[in-house]
């Protein structure tokens, strides 16, 4: 079938059936949604035929380079050596790029990220960078390159530019109850992780309560898809399978988890955020071939943190991109909420389960997010935990602090009590690292 000849509808006909679409009709599918041939509701229905009937590997990786080559595709060869990447497909308190980028460069890998903004319950990686004074997220592709050769990273905000067919696909299936998709997830992410630029991808596929993948053997059919895209396509591509039942880490919300990454580079973080970061931070100098094998590279990267040069690299990077650089030797200088609540317990026991989501959404609600792209945040407001799964909580006990800048409601405080589980027999917490791949 000729491209000029094809039928939208037989396309859409064609996957209700859970019949295999071609290279052609794939390709025809983006460059015709893109420039705006095809209305929303016909992709709209392809979409909803792909949640129920899938895509074979061929069709998937079909479907991630047309999107890769709606736009532009960053070209990062003046970068000397291997240049990294890093994804996590999104959790509650996840402020893993923070600490972990700073970190690896301290240990002499290049990372040139560009990352995304959140819409949802709290802020993207831009948002919380933003929540330092003065930090410049537009930066062109010249200064980009320079400040990587130099400083060995930056994090910067995606440009329009950069699969465009993704930015439509998404908002889209985001109101038609076609996210949960494996295909149309996978190659959402790897286009824009190959139109990046970068050499070598790590995936971070989160699982639970407060991630998209509800199992861990979910989040395994996800990354393995997302690996075998990533190889064909010329870039080593791993993962980490980790858990999302309950925050990482304490602080949610942009300022706190700021401050967290701080005092994570400074050798004083959560236990299971710095263990995060050590496992993939050792991962990604193995992609880069600058450790050999992970007890040499565990060994640069908890040095890096004992020495202070991984924190000098978070101070370098905010420097460069025009931030004030005393909010990080300083975190206290960060924005503030007006007044931190205590949660007390009203019962004694062991902490067995935390509801991510539920704490998520009630930290958007505080100002922590956006329920729409043009809402604002409040960089200041969140929540930080006291107690974490498999804690002991006696009644009266702190078991988090709400930083707000108003009075909570009484139906905000029962939500928040109603995501807390306390038992009385102490459950052992599922480890955070299910799985490498």
């Amino acid at each position: 079938m000729e491209v000029s000849r094809m039928r939208f509808v037989d396309i859409i006909d064609k996957k209700r059936q859970g019949l295999e679409l071609t290279t052609e009709e794939i390709q025809y599918w983006i460059e015709a949604y893109t420039t705006e041939e095809i209305p929303d509701y016909q992709v709209s229905a392809l979409c909803m035929a792909i949640v129920f009937a899938g895509m074979n590997s061929r069709e998937i990786a079909d479907l991630t380079q047309a999107m890769v080559a709606s736009g532009e595709v960053m070209d990062l060869s003046a970068i000397e050596g291997v240049k990294i990447d890093k994804h996590s497909t999104g959790g509650v308190g996840d402020k893993t790029s923070l600490a972990l980028v700073p970190m690896v460069a301290a240990c002499g890998a290049k990372v040139a990220k560009m990352s995304g903004r959140g819409l949802g319950h709290t802020g993207g990686t831009l948002d919380k960078l933003e929540s330092i004074a003065g930090f410049n997220i537009f930066v062109d592709n010249e200064s980009f390159v320079k400040q990587v050769n130099d400083i060995s990273l930056s994090i910067i905000g995606q440009t329009a530019k950069l699969v465009p067919a993704d930015k439509k696909l998404y908002a889209l299936r985001d109101v038609t109850a076609t996210v949960q998709s494996i295909p149309l997830i996978a190659s959402s992410i790897m286009s824009k992780k190959l139109a990046s630029g970068a050499d070598t991808i790590l995936l971070d596929v989160k699982y639970g309560d407060g991630a998209f993948m509800h199992s861990a053997e979910e989040a395994c059919v996800l990354a393995q898809t997302m690996i075998q895209i990533g190889n064909d396509c010329g870039k080593e591509t791993r993962a980490i399978i980790t858990d999302m039942n309950q925050p990482l880490g304490n602080a949610i919300g942009n300022a706190l988890e700021v401050e967290e990454a701080i005092q994570t580079l400074m050798g004083k973080g959560p236990n299971d955020f710095t263990e995060l970061c050590i496992k993939a931070g050792s991962i990604i100098l193995q992609q880069a071939k600058i450790a050999k094998n992970e007890d040499e590279a565990q060994k640069m990267l908890t040095d890096c943190i004992s020495d202070g040069s991984a924190l000098e690299k978070l101070v370098a990077m905010v420097k460069a991109q025009g931030g004030d650089v005393e909010m990080v030797y300083h975190p206290e200088l960060l924005p503030k909420a007006k007044k931190i609540v205590e949660i007390e317990s009203r019962t004694s026991g062991y902490l067995s389960k935390v509801m991510a989501l539920s704490l998520g959404v009630l930290a958007m609600k505080l100002g922590a997010g956006r329920t729409t792209k043009e809402d604002k945040i409040n960089y200041a407001v969140g929540i930080v935990l006291n107690k974490k799964v498999g804690d002991e909580v006696n009644i009266g006990d702190v078991i988090a602090y709400v930083h707000t800048d108003n009075d909570l409601s009484f139906d905000w405080i029962e939500e928040f009590y109603d995501t807390f589980v306390i038992s009385e027999d102490r459950l052992e917490p599922e480890p955070l690292i299910y799985k490498s791949l």
